[in-house]
């Protein structure tokens, strides 16, 4: 069955036409992956799938009680409401069932009406309102919102701060989270993993995979897509164009187009020339003037096929840089704080010339400030930081996108960065940028997020300097361009630093990984997946699979509740600490004896003996609550079945052994929500320790 058709639809702002005949059709278990460049129409084509926008022309039909949820990039949502309350109240059809529940209430209570039939009818009402509460009670309980919210990266003590308390990137959390507690019929996800960290993509795709509905996404992450749909809807230069499989499978049939198109555009090229050929020569004989206007009609009738055509992707090169000494940046007892929020503490790490440096963790663990504090953007309370000879920098901020001076031209914002840079030197860079022609004119305030983000990297690759640093670089950007911003950097002969929540992005640059979590940072030197695979065999690392999204550990996995993240174990004294970060570093340290290495990792060892032992029941009571609360769950799914079957509903008897064992359990299960709500909280508290 079909959620939503669209046929023939055409959208445009002004005269510029977004979208040109387009045909969709969205089946009810689809998983689509919805890609094109920046600018083609991607968020459009949601917008209108979402009813936000209208078609100028074409036709857009949706399935009779079609449930649609829609997360947009740019949100906003309003305060007054704490989060878990936000997630709960989501749900259509609930806060009115409420408010006609109280008033009903309120009647009854006032002893309005006075006849007995009504009164009687009231009271019916009144039960039948209570029914459909417990429905949703049963259906879209608390302790599924909370789940949700703590995959998504929330933690107990969030539940009930107020919306308007959060940042903008926690905001589109509450969002998401409250679109997959209402579990719509079709989910339209625009860019939904940019504002996540890393365990929480991983959370999130995993929930994804179970999600037994229709949905479309649009994402920058390569390897989130291949995780996730079964088919791709790609704007290319000839259109709309459909395609089964994940993203490889699109890139595979999109390749296999290109050789068929080609392959047959020359051979009717040649026959072209043959026939051409053929009139040229004989066109003056009278006896082959049949012959020839037979030759004359066959190249009329010959098909038109027309090559492919490939998309404009941004292509670029970092220059050969000057070469920096070896120990690039060196930092020592490093320490930052807000108030009384301790960031970072006690950081002791180098960075060597040409490493590329992966720079992970759970988001607030203080890796843009680390990297902030490099780039001088931030004072730091203790420690330093020393740079190494002849380290140029160059830095490219989240933020910096968004600086950009309105009144500026493209071109002025980008020839701005290095004065001495000549018109043909900028406009070619520009053009790599695929700013070209009028484009180049344009004010910064008029460009899209794509845009902006392509111009700030222009601006970084005019004076990139040797040591790159870069946060969050794929944000607003395409996936195509995501990927030829990898290609560039794999050529960058400098020394590279980046945080990154791509996956894909992180797997093939990063050559070495710091892992920021409660103060400290965890260096490993190879790719995400030797840090991966290293973790699992040295240490009991519960949550360490889900940050490296690592799908073989989520198999194994029982429930959706995301394990901690990586915890770096803080010993007792200030120095071992530093010693136990360079060693990671480095190999041992020169310092060390042997017997104090052995020492040092016998007490590492049974730090995290016992921290395990203590981990363990804990581990053991939270998993036993959510086997009862889900098997308490589905009871009350079964005798909602039941009540809402006349037959057994007319049966007084068994409607009063339905009803008694229904509220039972509704106490049973809010009791056990709470004591989860408490376990939970304590071992996240135990694991960040």
């Amino acid at each position: 069955m079909s959620l939503v058709v669209a046929e023939r639809v055409c959208l445009g702002f002004g005269k510029k036409a977004i979208l040109e005949d387009v045909d969709v059709r969205i089946g009810e278990h689809d998983r689509i992956g919805l890609c094109g460049p920046n600018g083609a129409g991607k968020t459009t084509l949601l917008r209108l799938l979402a009813g936000e926008q209208s078609p100028d022309r074409g036709q857009l039909r949706t399935s009779k009680n079609l449930r649609i949820g829609y997360l947009p990039q740019d949100l906003a949502v309003a305060g007054g409401k704490g989060v878990l309350a936000f997630v709960l109240d989501s749900v259509p059809g609930r806060a009115a069932l409420e408010r006609a529940l109280a008033v009903a209430q309120d009647q009854l209570a006032q002893g309005e009406p006075r006849d007995g039939d009504q009164a009687m009818a009231l009271a019916s009402k009144i039960s039948q309102l209570h029914e459909r509460l417990e429905h949703f009670a049963t259906h879209y309980s608390e302790h599924e919102a909370m789940r949700i919210l703590a995959g998504l990266g929330f933690v107990a003590r969030d539940r009930d701060r107020d919306l308007s308390e959060l940042s903008g990137g926690w905001k589109m959390r509450a969002v998401l989270a409250a679109l997959l507690f209402q579990q719509p019929d079709l989910l339209l996800l625009d860019e939904p993993t940019n504002h996540l960290d890393l365990p929480s993509v991983a959370w999130f795709s995993a929930f994804l995979r179970r999600y037994p509905r229709a949905f479309m996404l649009i994402s920058h992450d390569r390897e989130f897509l291949n995780e996730q749909i079964d088919r791709v809807m790609s704007f290319e230069p000839e259109g709309l164009r459909q395609y089964a499989g994940n993203y490889e499978h699109y890139v595979r049939q999109r390749a296999e187009e290109r050789i068929v198109l080609e392959n047959k555009a020359r051979n009717l090229a040649r026959e072209r020339d043959k026939a051409s050929e053929f009139i040229e020569r004989f066109r003056a004989q009278a006896n082959k003037a049949r012959a020839v206007q037979s030759r004359v009609k066959a190249l009329e009738r010959m098909e038109q096929v027309e090559t492919f055509v490939d998309r404009k992707v941004m292509r670029f090169q970092f220059p050969p840089c000057e070469r920096s000494g070896g120990e690039v940046v060196r930092i020592r007892g490093l320490r930052k704080c807000y108030g009384d929020h301790v960031v970072l503490s006690g950081i002791d790490v180098n960075v060597m010339r040409g490493e590329r440096i992966g720079i992970i963790g759970v988001n607030g663990a203080g890796k843009t400030t680390l990297l902030r504090l490099i780039a001088k953007e931030l004072s730091w309370d203790a420690g330093n930081i020393v740079f190494g000879s002849n380290v140029r920098m160059g830095y490219y901020a989240q933020h910096h996108a968004s600086l950009l001076d309105p009144d500026r031209t493209v071109y002025q914002e980008v020839a701005s960065q290095d004065p001495s840079a000549g018109q043909t030197r900028v406009r070619s860079l520009l053009g790599a940028f695929l700013f070209g022609g009028d484009d180049v004119d344009k004010p910064t305030r008029v460009l899209s997020g794509g845009e902006r983000a392509r111009v700030a990297l222009a601006r970084l690759l005019l004076a990139p300097g040797n040591l790159l640093l870069m946060d969050e670089p794929t944000n607003h950007l395409d996936l195509e361009s995501s990927e030829s911003l990898a290609d560039a950097l794999m050529g960058y002969d400098g020394t590279l630093m980046f945080v990154s929540h791509n996956r894909s992005f992180v797997r093939r640059l990063a050559t070495r990984i710091w892992n920021v979590a409660d103060t400290l940072v965890e260096t490993y030197p190879g790719t995400l997946d030797e840090y991966m695979e290293s973790a699992r065999r040295g240490r009991d690392l519960a949550g360490q699979d889900v940050i490296a999204g690592d799908r073989t550990a989520e198999s194994k996995r029982s429930g959706d509740q995301t394990r901690a993240p990586v915890r770096v174990e803080r010993p007792a004294e200030r120095e071992p600490v530093r010693s136990s970060v360079r060693a990671h570093e480095h190999g041992e340290h020169p310092r060390d004896t042997r017997a104090e290495t052995r020492e040092r990792k016998r007490l590492d060892a049974e730090q995290r003996n016992r921290k395990s032992q203590q981990l363990a029941p804990l581990r053991q009571r939270v998993t036993a609550l959510e086997r009862r609360i889900a098997e308490l769950e589905t009871h009350q799914k079964q005798r909602s079945l039941e009540l809402a079957d006349p037959s057994v509903y007319a049966d007084g008897e068994r409607r009063r052994e339905l009803l008694d064992a229904y509220r039972n359990d509704a106490a049973e299960l809010e009791a056990l929500g709470s004591e989860w709500e408490a376990a939970q909280g304590e071992l996240e508290s135990l694991e960040r320790n």
